[in-house]
């Protein structure tokens, strides 16, 4: 979990975070939230849902909300959380996290999606917030360039499966490494084709036997 912010301090009670995930649907790698409050006197313009925009203008804007906003900071679960609890419950936790490590707790809490999970303070979730509400699409763009670039250097790491294009998400060509490759540390054993994919190899391993 990573956090970052200009402490211009004010009443916290007046501060609204807004919070978004990236990495719900992929078979691989963490799900990833991010949860930013936006400084009215330091505006960014440009903002929007991250899946909208460029990468140039995803990675332009991330360093813009890095250094304007009020505070940020990343959460995140693990692969090992995502299996043990689900990836709804994981991405709940993640939030949470997101949330307490703000610098400065917000008194208001904007998630996008249709539920929220609990926070110190009062919360509500918006469906598309990401489009609609300008903390929120912030946070949007810091949890996507956070989890993609981490995808990038996992491609690296396990290459073969396509991950810095795809970052995780079950493509034709992703399920196809699956099944000659193998199924890796990072791959989430909870979701179907997962599941499949290590089947298919314990009957490999048995008809060679």
């Amino acid at each position: 979990m990573g956090t970052q912010s200009t402490l211009g301090f004010s009443d916290a009670a007046l501060w609204v975070a807004g919070v978004d995930e990236v990495g719900r649907g992929p078979l691989a790698g963490p799900v990833v939230t991010a949860a930013v409050i936006l400084d009215p006197e330091r505006p960014i313009s440009g903002l929007a849902d991250s899946k909208v925009l460029s990468e140039k203008k995803r990675e332009a804007l991330f360093e813009e909300i890095q250094m304007n906003a009020k505070a940020w900071a990343i959460g995140r679960a693990e692969v090992e959380e995502i299996d043990k609890i689900n990836i709804l419950q994981a991405t709940m936790l993640a939030m949470q996290r997101a949330v307490a490590g703000l610098a400065i707790q917000p008194g208001h809490v904007l998630v996008d999606g249709n539920r929220c999970p609990e926070f110190p303070c009062t919360a509500e979730a918006i469906i598309k917030g990401d489009g609609k509400i300008p903390a929120i699409s912030a946070a949007s763009i810091i949890a996507k360039v956070t989890r993609d670039r981490e995808m990038v250097l996992l491609d690296a790491e396990y290459p073969g499966y396509g991950l810095a294009g795809h970052k995780g998400y079950p493509t034709k060509a992703h399920m196809v490494a699956l099944q000659n490759l193998g199924v890796t540390p990072i791959h989430r054993r909870s979701f179907a084709p997962v599941r499949r994919a290590l089947k298919n190899t314990v009957k490999i391993a048995e008809s060679v036997d």
